[in-house]
């Protein structure tokens, strides 16, 4: 039995399935993991390279994969490309899984102005709008998924990844609000909150990366918790005990301990 029959029990059974930042990290292995006879994927990703080979895997799995070239920096485009493969096909499943993370260079006070706006459409405003028009078709047919991919940077006040942990806190506001709204209407929605995962955008990290979590592991718990139509899913688990810790801790006590982390990130051209 596959690891997507093995959810094919529950009231959602998703046979199209939409999917962004697929061209790597969790969205790849998420693509991989649905990927089945009778599936539809649209992925979406930047790099056409790495998508079509996603996509080929996909299809050797027995899937039918679609690849399209989109940037979520540019949300009124990706907004029109949902709205096109809506037109094609009733989606049964959205995945929001594309994401930016850069920190404030070690040479800085602050971080740059660009690559805040960057981190905010891509981490932020583009997943909401997709999110937001998904949800207007399923809420007509009274069924469908959405799942959001956040961080566990939203629960703390990080000093040198202010854009970063900001954008992941608005949207993990935003899919708990929209499930307070969906959720009469048979649509759920899911926000995963990872740590670290063993991706290229955290290895361009240096230092430890604790309790490090594969691709194909993070997926599986992702797609556990959409399938079992869960709000929220922390993984691992010891970081929803640091939430807690965080939330306790007086904000003044908890800056300055943040302030004395030092983190180094590599450019990404090394990455």
């Amino acid at each position: 039995m596959s690891r997507h029959d093995r959810f094919a029990k529950h009231s959602l059974a998703p046979r199209t399935i939409l999917i962004t930042g697929a061209s790597g990290g969790v969205g790849a292995a998420l693509a991989q993991f649905y990927a089945s006879p009778g599936q539809t994927l649209y992925l979406w990703g930047r790099n056409n390279a790495r998508l079509e080979a996603i996509a080929k895997i996909c299809r050797e799995q027995g899937a039918q994969a679609i690849p399209r070239i989109v940037d979520l920096c540019d949300a009124p485009a990706a907004l029109a490309a949902f709205r096109e493969t809506e037109k094609e096909t009733a989606l049964d499943l959205v995945i929001l899984g594309a994401g930016v993370s850069d920190i404030r260079a070690a040479d800085e006070k602050t971080e740059f102005p660009e690559i805040v706006l960057d981190t905010a459409m891509v981490n932020y405003a583009t997943p909401m709008t997709l999110a937001t028009e998904a949800a207007r078709h399923m809420v007509k047919r009274g069924y469908g998924a959405i799942g959001l991919i956040g961080s566990v940077a939203a629960f703390h006040d990080l000093p040198f990844a202010t854009a970063y942990s900001s954008s992941k806190a608005g949207l993990t506001r935003f899919a708990t609000a929209l499930h307070a709204s969906l959720k009469p209407h048979g649509v759920s929605v899911t926000i995963a909150a990872p740590g670290y995962i063993d991706t290229a955008m955290s290895r361009r990290l240096e230092g430890a990366r604790p309790f490090l979590v594969s691709p194909e592991k993070a997926a599986f718990l992702i797609a556990s918790a959409i399938a079992h139509k869960k709000t929220v899913v922390i993984f691992p688990k010891l970081f929803a005990f640091l939430k807690l810790v965080d939330a306790l801790t007086p904000r003044r006590w908890a800056h300055a301990l943040l302030r004395c982390v030092k983190v180094k990130q590599k450019p990404l051209a090394e990455s």
